[in-house]
């Protein structure tokens, strides 16, 4: 079973998207801001992460900078969850170390299909 750490501030969004997920088969693990992303990334090594951009504490940007300097996290695929959709905002996610780059609200389908393909084909 693939683990997956979201970060995700609101709590509406963090629920939907985690028992979505977990309906599919998925380990998710939640962090509220991108302090505590970086921190359980550290700890817990999920096999994927679903980083919000617009975060409390640590945003998005520099939470994923952090996770791909890190030796220990770099490997870690990172998918940037963001309400902006606008092209500059796809390159600045990837600038950080993103490897890829979703819009929300969150189309499942979409998501799976991007979360599937890095994880090596691998379903839940």
């Amino acid at each position: 079973m693939a683990r997956i750490l979201l970060v995700e501030d609101n709590e509406m969004n963090r629920d939907m998207l985690s028992r979505r997920l977990e309906r599919k088969g998925y380990a998710v693990t939640c962090a509220v801001d991108g302090q505590e992303g970086v921190a359980k990334a550290r700890s817990e090594r999920p096999d994927l992460i679903l980083m919000d951009m617009s975060l409390p504490v640590l945003d998005g940007w520099q939470a994923t900078l952090q996770l791909k300097t890190d030796a220990a996290t770099r490997a870690i695929p990172v998918i940037a969850l963001t309400a902006h959709a606008m092209a500059e905002d796809e390159k600045k996610a990837r600038e950080a170390g993103c490897d890829d780059y979703d819009t929300k609200p969150v189309e499942l389908e979409r998501l799976l299909g991007k979360i599937e393909k890095l994880l090596g084909g691998a379903t839940a």
